[in-house]
């Protein structure tokens, strides 16, 4: 998860490799927070759909890569010219 640290709004403990995950009777869920407006946030639970551990760490990881691939993407997209 090296790479997610570079995101200011993706928050990664080096000392908990299970950070963002959270065991529901077994099964691994990914477990974050989003901020859609600074003044409001939302607590997201999506099911990693495995029990085994180490395959919900690596979901977790690429979910987080594809987050940063698409953040990177919108932050580099060209804008629109705006009449004035």
């Amino acid at each position: 998860m090296t790479s997610l640290t570079q995101l200011p709004g993706i928050r990664v403990r080096s000392e908990n490799p299970n950070h963002h995950l959270w065991n529901n009777h077994g099964t691994w869920f990914l477990h974050y927070t989003v901020h859609p407006t600074p003044f409001t946030k939302e607590r997201i639970r999506r099911s990693l759909g495995t029990k085994d551990l180490e395959a919900a760490r690596d979901r977790r990881d690429r979910f987080f890569e594809q987050l940063a691939t698409e953040a990177r993407r919108l932050i580099n997209a060209p804008r629109k010219q705006v009449a004035a």
